[in-house]
């Protein structure tokens, strides 16, 4: 064996005997494939790729301390960086107190070749305070846990191994910076706390004299072009930018521009990005000065575009690329078991994009959360759309979910922080096309200055909609009418300038042994004991998915793709092991979506859009109360829908607040109606209907709009031609009631 191979091998042996995953927590099927002596090898940051690169990824020293506490040179073990302390992948699985000094250290040597460049170290993302020191002296201090950001060594180094320290504070939730889901208390759907280094730390070597930080693509698909604007340090007037777009290895384009300037490539026959055909063109660019090449980088770009446009009935939809598409898709919150915020693998990252497709969903809404910038290299070379949010935060005063600060004071330090890690995402991740909607905010939580926020994202960023709040909390701007309804699905008016969207539904849970985070104490919205009793309720959902898209919904974002810690709403467990439902099936029932909607024919209409009468009675009737014969004059009449006000969904025209009532209705019939015939009812809470005095419908819990529900055989012969009655009996337990019925035909396009 060569003594190379020789020497990794046993600095492989050396390394593994420092570290080994916590025990007692559930793992994924890649933390066996985690080296600790080249853990997440890839390069990091496939947007703007140099050759001169090296991980820091591996063993580090680090010490949990008071922070007050002298820096000195005991430490309490080794950590495998990136992953989070707390993780099992660390090694280490220590909580961090928002009282204490986490601190990391290791050495390096300067790669040979690099003593005439600058060496820049950077770091995917460190939550939340970093201080850097370079052989003892201090480089640089960053606060952000969702950013990358970037140091100079060069005026540090010294001869011989290079010592770098890393001291990090982390107020979790006793602070008020973004932190998405984290809290220092897990339970429910928030989760352990992050602290520390969670992604790849890097260093990389650049020209003394000038070089690219950051590249800004914009297709503009009506001229046919792609506008591109490099970010570089140290130019000169006089140097040169220079880019080449590239299919293969064939040139599409070129263009050449002055520092800071915008450089502009002609594409002829653009071919488009959309999740079909995710299309990406290479990219290179250069600085010159003098004819010569100071810098050069690699990367890439989609030709694509987002926006609302109205079909033909006047709804706003969203866009891609001029063209109304439907998104579906899970809300994806990014979290391992094993490496919490950080995947254990680059493969194991790849795989949620991946499962995600073959599932047939379009797109991901990722949740609180900000991911290493390869995952959205493969959203991008898989074709999943991506809306983004923002990581929330908030003050301990203000309420979870307090929504603006119209009603809730948000401190200077709070809104100054907020606005300032939003611009550094924003930036961070703009080169990446798959991304086509900013969410500032989720459901209230940290909400503060929402039409200032989104009117400043949209200026910032005109190439992509903005969702200025994802539920609860809407203020009338941004690009979407967001909602969230659980179960549901539901959805908002239809607006004329605003696309209707559901960002978040669902959360069907079914937890399955063997690959829970904990085995009591787990959750979901709605709870099944069998897989098969899951997929028929997703089927009966999505259906109704489909009959709200004909009504002008334009997104329905599903919880969600996987279980985390104690949910169990996933479609994949928490380590990835089990379907829930097979891909393949799921595949068959999303893609409905992204065909024509259905329409309604009314056979008998109801209340949704105008009243219908009911008689009712909130004393329990005599025994055939539901037959065609029963004499109801004593009862009393009103307009549906008959219930209580704010009831989701539900026009109440007739107020019902007891816990049970007693309805009917009668319509006429020239004929009797043909079998594809649908129950279309809203109910809350359990009812059972009947037609003619026969049972047709026993529905259980309640819903958020109406539902088709279909018949069962005895149903359509229990219909008369001319007179006939609709009744039901109906019970509230608590929260909002109501009940509103009548007959449809659904014609499928």
């Amino acid at each position: 064996m060569p003594l190379a191979l020789i020497v990794c091998a046993a600095l492989g042996l050396a390394m593994a005997d420092d570290w080994k995953p916590v025990p007692g927590r559930i793992m994924t099927r890649w933390a066996a494939q985690v080296r600790p002596e080249a853990p997440l090898p890839e390069h990091p940051r496939p947007q703007l790729v140099r050759e001169k690169w090296r991980s820091l990824n591996g063993l580090w020293d680090y010490a949990i301390r008071p922070p007050a506490t002298p820096p000195n040179d005991a430490y309490d073990g080794k950590i495998l960086v990136p992953y989070p302390v707390e993780s099992a992948l660390s090694g280490v699985g220590r909580a961090v107190g928002p009282g204490d000094l986490l601190v990391y250290r290791r050495t390096f040597d300067l790669p040979k070749g690099w003593e005439d460049d600058r060496t820049l170290l950077h770091f995917g993302a460190v939550d939340w305070e970093a201080r850097v020191l370079l052989n003892g002296r201090e480089v640089g201090r960053h606060t952000g846990g969702y950013d990358p950001f970037t140091f100079d060594l060069t005026p540090f180094l010294t001869s011989g191994p290079q010592t770098i320290e890393v001291r990090v504070t982390d107020p979790t939730d006793t602070g008020y910076q973004p932190r998405g889901k984290q809290t220092l208390r897990p339970q429910g759907i928030f989760y352990t706390a992050v602290t520390g280094i969670w992604q790849t730390v890097w260093l990389e070597s650049v020209p003394k004299e000038a070089h690219l930080t950051a590249l800004k693509p914009v297709a503009d698909l009506d001229a046919k072009v792609l506008r591109l604007r490099p970010i570089a340090e140290g130019l000169r007037p006089g140097d040169v930018l220079e880019a080449t777009l590239l299919e293969g290895k064939a040139v599409v384009a070129e263009a050449k521009g002055a520092p800071f300037s915008e450089l502009v490539l002609a594409v002829k026959e653009p071919k488009l990005w959309s999740p079909d055909h995710p299309f990406l063109y290479d990219l290179n660019v250069r600085v010159l000065r003098g004819g010569k090449t100071l810098d050069e980088v690699k990367s890439y770009a989609a030709m694509r575009s987002v926006g609302l446009a109205k079909d033909d009935q006047g709804v706003p939809r969203l866009t891609l690329n001029g063209n109304p598409i439907f998104h579906l898709g899970p809300l994806d919150q990014g979290w391992w078991p094993d490496g919490l915020y950080t995947a254990p693998t680059d493969e194991a990252l790849r795989f949620d994009v991946e499962v995600t497709r073959r599932m047939g969903f379009n797109m991901a809404r990722k949740h609180v959360k900000v991911e290493p910038a390869r995952w959205y290299y493969h959203c991008d070379r898989l074709g999943l759309m991506v809306w983004q949010d923002m990581p929330s935060g908030w003050e301990a005063h203000v309420p979870t979910g307090g929504a603006d600060s119209l009603r809730y004071h948000h401190s200077d330090a709070f809104r100054a922080n907020y606005a300032a890690e939003l611009r550094a995402m924003v930036d961070a991740l703009f080169p990446f096309p798959s991304i086509v909607m900013w969410v500032p905010y989720n459901e209230g939580w940290g909400q503060a200055e929402t039409k200032p926020i989104a009117a400043w994202l949209k200026a910032y960023d005109p190439s992509r909609t903005v969702d200025s709040c994802s539920g609860w909390d809407d203020h009338g701007v941004g690009d979407v009418h967001d909602v969230h309804v659980y179960p549901g699905p539901g959805m908002p008016p239809v607006s004329a300038s605003r696309a209707a969207v559901l960002g978040e539904f669902g959360g069907l849970g079914f937890p399955v042994r063997g690959h829970l985070w904990k085995d009591d104490g787990n959750w979901g919205y709605q709870t099944f004991a069998t897989a098969a009793d899951l997929e028929a309720r997703y089927r009966e959902i999505l259906e109704r998915l489909l009959l709200l898209k004909g009504k002008g919904l334009s997104a329905g974002i599903y919880t969600q793709t996987t279980d985390v810690e104690v949910e169990t709403n996933g479609l994949l467990t928490y380590d990835r092991a089990v379907e829930k439902m097979p891909a393949a099936t799921l595949k068959a029932i999303n893609e409905r979506l992204y065909g024509p909607a259905p329409t309604l024919t009314y056979v008998v209409p109801t209340s949704e859009a105008e009243p219908q009468t009911w008689r009712y009675t909130i004393n329990e009737p005599p025994a055939g109360w539901e037959t065609l014969d029963f004499r109801d004059a004593a009862w009393k009449s009103g307009p549906g829908v008959i219930g209580s006000e704010g009831t989701p969904g539900a026009n109440v025209r007739t107020p019902w607040t007891t816990d049970r009532v007693w309805l009917r209705r009668e319509f006429t019939l020239a004929a009797k109606p043909a079998a594809d015939l649908r129950l279309y009812v809203h109910h809350d809470e359990d009812a059972d209907v009947y037609l003619n005095g026969v049972r047709i419908a026993s529905l259980k819990g309640y819903t958020t709009d109406y539902i088709a529900v279909p018949l069962p055989p005895d149903a359509l012969a229990a219909f008369r031609t001319r007179r006939n009655v609709l009744a039901a009996h109906v019970r509230n337990t608590r929260g909002g009631q109501c009940f509103d019925a009548g007959f449809v035909r659904i014609v499928a396009k």
